[in-house]
């Protein structure tokens, strides 16, 4: 007999601990429901994090009745406690969100937390191992010696402005892409803006007074073209293997409204060399600057939306002067000019899954053949959220994660699910396996 996983909830201090008999429940969107979907073991570089100001909600094994835990009373002591998610590294995708309800608090932090609880073996969460690739382990990053090769990439380019806010990124946020930079291997981070057309809720560079402190400081002072081609440059030429420099990151605003300083900068590589894959991560909000990019030599393009229905994705992104009529305007021209075309989807269990949001995501990826969808588990409060998304998009019932993946990658025969950013070469072998 399967033991059904318990309830995880922490004290003030923020010590997890597992409830005495209440089993875990998942949040899909507005519902509670009971553990479903089998969980995996907690990957070894994930992490559980406590949720203040959440209440944690497990199921009465006896009544099958839902629980809200309002107060416990552990080791003699009662408190009020928090709720309980997990963090995972990258290569997974969560399925599930922590079961709980909102009491007092402030917004959580921006991160994506994954449903979790007290598995037979230990701690457990609801996701999907969806890129098993090895080069991202978090364990080739952070290295002791970081800092030394960092320096002697500041020495290598003195007062370039791209290689300093790559530094603040490397060395405080921990930044996998920037700190690629510095290692010289794979896909390396160039940022390029200092302001953006969207006002996206989730952003993690720019928020208001009264929202979650920003994970990332953006970048205040706009690099040159030839500052970022010189980066760039670098990277393709001395970078083993599979390479790739990626404009639009997460200490930026949106790269497009740069896009002059942009074209100037892969012209500047272009000339230089043919190696390697110049990427932009981008809104595709200026289909015009896209072209420009095109014209200079970029060959492929992430574009990052939510969802691909105009209502839901203008009430996340609040576009200023672009609409979605634009970003698919966009993702028609990268087809058109032959780019690898990605899509960066922020998923929300419970609503991206939405049977009409499926059926969008569907056609959206079938019409314009989409190459690979990199399946980004939205960092955001997740009532923050539903506040945005409720009775906005085409709705209809929640059909699974796994369900949502299956019915895209049925949609467009060939189609990637995965995390990360593909190279030159495993680009060619997937088209190659589609003909």
């Amino acid at each position: 007999m399967t033991l059904a996983p318990k309830l995880l909830f922490a004290d003030p201090k923020g010590r997890v601990m597992e409830h005495p008999y209440l089993v875990a429940t998942l949040r899909s969107g507005e519902e509670l429901v009971p553990p479903q979907d089998k969980p995996i073991p907690l990957p070894s570089a994930g992490r559980l994090v406590h949720l203040p100001g959440r209440l944690p909600v497990g199921i009465d094994p006896e009544t099958g009745e839902l629980e809200l835990v309002r107060e416990i009373k552990m080791n003699g002591k009662t408190f009020v406690p928090n709720a309980v998610g997990a963090l995972l590294p990258p290569g997974y995708t969560r399925t599930f969100l922590p079961g709980e309800v909102k009491a007092e608090g402030p917004v959580l932090p921006q991160w994506a937390y994954t449903a979790a609880a007290w598995g037979k073996d230990g701690p457990v969460a609801w996701a999907i191992h969806t890129d098993t690739r090895s080069h991202w382990d978090p364990e080739k990053y952070s290295t002791p010696e970081l800092k030394k090769i960092v320096d002697a990439h500041l020495a290598r380019f003195p007062g370039n402005r791209v290689l300093k806010q790559l530094t603040t990124c490397a060395m405080l946020y921990r930044c996998f892409t920037s700190q690629n930079v510095f290692y010289v291997r794979d896909e390396g981070a160039i940022p390029a803006s200092v302001m953006c057309n969207a006002r996206c809720v989730g952003c993690i560079s720019d928020q208001p007074a009264d929202g979650p402190p920003a994970s990332h400081e953006r970048m205040n002072d706009g690099p040159t073209g030839e500052e970022m081609g010189q980066i760039g440059l670098y990277h393709l030429e001395h970078a083993p293997g599979r390479t790739m420099v990626s404009f639009g990151q997460g200490c930026e605003g949106e790269p497009l409204t740069r896009w002059k300083f942009i074209a100037e900068a892969i012209r500047y590589m272009r000339e230089r060399t043919s190696r390697g894959s110049i990427n932009i991560n981008t809104n595709a909000s200026l289909t015009k600057g896209l072209e420009a990019l095109f014209d200079a030599g970029l060959d492929a393009i992430r574009v990052s939306l939510n969802s691909a229905s105009k209502e839901l994705y203008e009430a996340y992104y609040k576009p200023v002067k672009y609409g979605w009529e634009d970003v698919e305007a966009s993702i028609a021209l990268a087809r058109e000019r032959g780019a690898y075309l990605a899509l960066n989807l922020l998923l929300f269990p419970g609503v991206t899954d939405r049977e009409g949001e499926v059926k969008a995501l569907e056609r959206l990826v079938k019409k314009y053949k989409v190459d690979q969808v990199q399946t980004r588990s939205l960092c955001i409060d997740p009532i923050q959220y539903l506040e945005v998304a409720r009775d906005k998009g085409p709705g209809g019932e929640p059909q699974g994660i796994r369900t949502l993946l299956r019915r895209l990658k049925a949609a467009r025969p060939g189609l990637i699910i995965g995390n990360f950013a593909r190279g030159l070469d495993e680009r060619e072998n997937a088209a190659s396996a589609r003909r």
